[in-house]
């Protein structure tokens, strides 16, 4: 057995990712008061808050499938760019006294999104490209 980086350091990512979005479910399937708080200053309560919760988990999961990993890290930039605007629009960097610790994870996961995105840009480009259309 070998120790290839480029393997391990995208699993790195994908674990990155999928762990940070994965561990605030709890906070927002809970209607927990940090999560209920952040989504009605964004007037979102409670759908937004239960269909950002559900579209994460599934961002996690396609994230941690190898074939499905650019189509979650797609989905997860989205997700976390929405966050980084929030936070830096309405809610500010820090939200209820967390010292700023949701503002960076969604930069974290924001960024191994980014990675991943790079790393795995073949499966993107299969899933856009054009079909040949033959002898027309």
């Amino acid at each position: 057995m070998s120790f290839n980086i480029k393997t391990t350091g995208t699993w790195l990512l994908r674990l990155l990712a999928a762990l940070l979005m994965l561990q605030t479910l709890y906070f927002k399937f809970t209607a927990a008061p940090e999560s209920v708080y952040i989504f009605s200053q964004l007037g979102m309560e409670p759908y937004g808050r239960i269909g950002i919760g559900i579209m994460e988990l599934v961002a996690s999961a396609l994230i941690l499938f190898p074939k499905t990993t650019a189509i979650g890290a797609a989905l997860a930039i989205g997700l976390m760019a929405g966050a980084v605007f929030f936070h830096l629009t309405k809610l500010g960097l820090e939200v209820m006294g967390d010292g700023g610790q949701l503002f960076i994870y969604a930069l974290l996961v924001l960024f191994a999104g980014i990675g991943l995105l790079i790393i795995h840009r073949q499966q993107i480009y299969a899933i856009i490209k054009p079909t040949q259309q033959q002898g027309i």
